[in-house]
């Protein structure tokens, strides 16, 4: 066979090259795409309610605490510059965190809960471990402090996804799923539990429950488990003499006067500042109850603070604004198929809204006081810096669920294109028989014509 021409090969070259080249172009355009695959609504939803209930947060510690840090280092910014740190290495890890595939997570979960487990026995079994107000859940390296159960909360909600993805296929059977979940979570809560600290463990049940329902385990199973812990925490509580007494003052509603200037005398001033507050609170920065006469006001009742300086109206910003943050989680649960998503995101959900509405249920008269912050808001290193990192687990969810509807989508295209494809070419198939016995019909009624016409012309 001859060579084609030259100048055909050197068009046949050049089209090549240009095909090559649009090819490259569109991956290019493809890779940018993903790169900057599109946050969904949900995705700046918890976006931005995360960054502004930070900001919030920052702000109302500053309010809360000038008085007491100026009484004791003559300094209205320590606690409001800490926070600011703790907020400024808190947002990066954040937006890291979101950047990580969902298999990434899957994959380390269950490492990132031994090393949980390990610094939290450091705490509790080596003299690294100190006590603030009887809890023991706080470990010290020099200058640097941290609270560990803040990172065991994130190791504990991963590892109960990794559980659940692993026997999706076995949720009906409970010894497939409750025993490795129940040995995890008993190590996890008990060592919490060792150090004193009854409210964080009350956190980690709320997150063991959360991600279990959202994750699909049989509800008869998860009654199974209320149940147990029904019997159980009595014990438990009765254990510690201050925790029982507690306990008893707030069931008495502090009516007996010996205990004003004891244990009624948090809650109590709790809710004068809240009352003191009225509809649009006494302004920002005038709280009366943050000068000495509120205990851990930057802290655990912070929300008294909000509703004395900025109301009723600051009190339902707030807790909308958690109500918005819940929905944004609940809406990466309903996009995704991913037992292990799914069941984070409900643990996560579980943690950060339950121990937000904790926390104002204590301030608010409605619990004992339990010592357990407001998400996000109240003062401390540990709790935000971690709750951001676990917000950004969620929003490595939402980020990568519009890629993968996306594929189905284009998926769900290109099969319909196939189908028309196909259906066409059937019906083409299924009509060339008739059209060319139509063709042959007409060709022999010309023929017979022509044979006529000739013969009368004869």
């Amino acid at each position: 066979m001859a060579n084609p021409p030259t100048s055909l090969r050197r068009g046949t070259a050049t089209n090549r090259r240009e095909n090559v080249g649009q090819r490259t172009g569109r991956g290019a355009v493809v890779a940018v795409k993903q790169l900057f695959v599109a946050e969904t609504g949900a995705f700046y939803t918890i976006l931005g309610v995360t960054l502004f209930l930070v900001v919030f947060g920052v702000v109302m510690v500053l309010s809360s605490s000038s008085v007491e840090q100026y009484a004791a280092t003559h300094d209205f910014f320590g606690a409001f510059t800490r926070q600011g740190l703790y907020a400024i290495i808190g947002v990066p890890l954040m937006l890291i965190a979101s950047r990580l595939p969902v298999r990434f997570w899957r994959k380390w979960a269950m490492r990132i809960v031994l090393v949980g487990l390990f610094v939290q026995a450091l705490v509790v079994l080596t003299p690294l471990g100190y006590s603030i107000q009887g809890n023991r859940n706080w470990i010290r390296l020099g200058s640097f402090t941290a609270q560990p159960s803040e990172i065991l909360k994130l190791a504990l909600v991963l590892g109960i996804g990794a559980i659940i993805y692993a026997k999706r296929d076995k949720l009906h059977d409970w010894r497939e799923v409750f025993v490795p979940i129940g040995l995890a979570s008993l190590a996890s809560i008990g060592l919490v539990l060792v150090g004193g600290d009854q409210g964080t463990a009350m956190i980690m049940m709320i997150l063991v429950f959360g991600a279990l329902f959202v994750g699909g385990a049989r509800l008869r199973h998860l009654g199974v488990g209320v149940l147990a812990l029904a019997v159980i925490v009595p014990f438990v509580t009765a254990s510690s003499s201050s925790r029982g007494d507690r306990i008893g003052a707030w069931l008495s509603g502090c009516t007996n006067a010996s205990q004003y200037q004891d244990l009624c005398w948090q809650p109590t001033h709790g809710m004068w500042a809240l009352s003191s507050g009225g509809i649009f609170g006494v302004g920002l920065g005038n709280s009366k109850a943050k000068w000495s006469w509120l205990p851990e006001a930057d802290n655990d009742y912070i929300f008294a603070i909000i509703g004395e300086e900025l109301g009723l109206i600051g009190a339902i910003v707030v807790l909308a604004l958690f109500v918005v943050l819940a929905i944004g989680f609940i809406k990466v649960i309903r996009t995704s198929r991913d037992p292990f998503v799914r069941t984070v995101t409900g643990g996560v959900l579980a943690w950060i809204i339950g121990q937000a509405f904790v926390n104002i249920a204590v301030v608010l008269g409605l619990l004992p006081v339990l010592g357990v912050p407001l998400p996000l808001i109240s003062a401390g290193g540990s709790a935000l810096i971690m709750t951001l990192v676990a917000i950004g687990v969620v929003l490595s969810f939402a980020r990568e669920a519009p890629a993968a509807a996306e594929t189905r989508l284009s998926g769900d295209l290109r099969g319909t294109a196939a189908d028309r494809s196909a259906r066409a070419a059937a019906q083409r198939a299924a009509t060339a028989p008739t059209q060319r016995s139509a063709a042959g019909a007409a060709q022999r009624a010309a023929d017979r014509a022509a044979q006529r016409s000739a013969g009368s012309r004869r």
